[in-house]
Parts: structure tokens; sequence; C-alpha cells
């Protein structure tokens, strides 16, 4: 007689749900987390917005330390990668549970317009980095005077 593995079975349907949400473009129902330990997220999540004359990304990196990331752009692409540190347990210290996930990431976000990379700067705040961009001249909105005939 077969037995019934309940947490294979839980496994297998976490699978076919995500599988079903990947190819409609919403990722996981409840997210995955940033380097955790057993997924397989190794990228920060990133929002990119803009306004007239700039290009937002805010990715998401906590407990990352700014020192630990590199930021590059090439042409219109920008690439955020660094690494976050292992736990390291403490002398006499005894864990009870360690599910904070270590390791190299690397994530290149394309963004929609032409920018001046000299226009870029980036800060961390609260596990937020924001990278603030200036468009380049050629891709900001220029009002054309329309004259009556």
């Amino acid at each position: 007689m077969a037995s019934w593995d309940v947490l294979r079975e839980l496994d297998n349907l976490r699978r076919e749900i995500d599988d079903a949400f990947r190819g409609s473009g919403y990722g996981r129902p409840l997210g995955t987390t940033f380097l955790a330990p057993g997924t397989t997220r190794r990228a920060p999540l990133v929002n990119v917005s803009e306004d007239e004359g700039h290009i937002y990304v805010d990715a998401l990196i906590p407990g990352v330390d700014p020192k630990d990331i590199e930021l590059t752009v090439l042409r219109n692409t920008i690439t955020i990668s660094g690494e976050r540190k292992p736990f390291v347990e403490q002398s006499g210290q005894i864990v009870h549970r360690s599910e904070l996930g270590a390791g190299k990431f690397s994530r290149t976000v394309e963004l929609p317009i032409d920018f001046d990379p000299n226009k870029t700067k980036a800060e961390c705040k609260d596990g937020i980095m924001r990278i603030t961009i200036g468009k380049a001249e050629h891709a900001k909105p220029k009002k054309i005077e329309i004259k009556l005939s």
C-alpha cells in the first residue's frame, strides 16, 4: 500500500500555482523573499517610474550594505549587483532559526527611454535603494508652438 505524503503534495500544489501565476505575469501570489533560503529569487525587486525630467528605480535590498552594491549603466540599461553577507553566529550564541538568505545577486533593468549617465545618483534608506536618473535632453518632452495661418 502506498503512503500519502502530505508535505510533498502541498509542495507540488505550490509549484503548480506558481507556474499558473508566472504565466499570467503576476509572480507568486504572496511574493518571494529576496535571497531567502529555498527560493529562486536572486535579484532585488524593483519599481521603475518617471516624471518629466527623471527616471526613478527603487530596488528592494534589505540587509545589504551599500558598500557591497555595484551600480553600472550602459546604453539604456542599469545593473544593480552585489552580495548579502551570510549570518555569522556569535560565540556562546544559540541560533534557533536562520532564514535570512545570503549570496550574490544581479539585476539588469532596461529603461524605457534614453538617459544621461552623468545625471545619475543613488541613495539607500530603510532597505530601499533609490536611483535617480536624469533623462537625456532629446528624450524630454518638448512643447511645440502651433502657429495660426
